[in-house]
């Protein structure tokens, strides 16, 4: 049976939306297709309809996942208070504690490094995408970028909520004192 063509295309951006979710929240390895294809309400057999296989699907998911941050840090990237208020949610719990609604650069960026290079090259026009949307000095967008990323990943990474914490506001600091 065919499907209108918008029909279609929304059944693909919700497959690619719950893909880059539970990515971000489990990992690649740990999420199967049959899984992303439950979350988005599809049968497994509809995924053939839209990607030629699971690496594909990755690709589609962090693309998605970096052009929500793009957009977030274009939309508050403007001003240095909206900078400010841009890196206050990025370091704050919430976001350590739910990776899959988070940044996909901070909860996939290890994997990627370990993957393929279509991958990588995806990663990589993403992070492109967001250094040039911060709008200012590309080094201090490289830095402001790694700083932030690597508190989160450090964040989640570590067992004591203390500590933890206390990453997420060294950060915090240093970025704006």
């Amino acid at each position: 049976m065919r499907y209108p063509a918008k029909e279609t295309a929304a059944k693909h951006e919700l497959i690619v939306k719950e893909a880059s979710r539970l990515f971000r929240e489990r990992g690649f390895e740990n999420v199967s297709v049959g899984e992303v294809m439950k979350a988005a309400g599809l049968t497994h057999g509809a995924f053939y309809a839209h990607f030629t296989s699971k690496q594909e699907l990755q690709e589609a998911a962090v693309a998605y996942g970096q052009e929500v941050s793009r957009d977030r840090a274009q939309s508050d990237g403007a001003t240095k208070k909206g900078r400010r208020a841009y890196a206050e949610r990025y370091l704050a719990v919430r976001h350590r504690d739910n990776p899959g609604y988070g940044c996909t650069m901070a909860a996939l960026g290890p994997e990627v490094a370990r993957s393929t290079p279509e991958l990588k090259a995806t990663f990589e026009r993403g992070l492109e995408e967001i250094l040039a949307a911060s709008g200012g000095d590309r080094e201090e967008a490289i830095f402001q970028t790694a700083a932030l990323l690597g508190g989160v990943v450090l964040a989640r990474a570590v067992k004591d909520p203390r500590l933890s914490d206390e990453i997420l506001e060294s950060i915090r600091q240093k970025l704006w004192h």
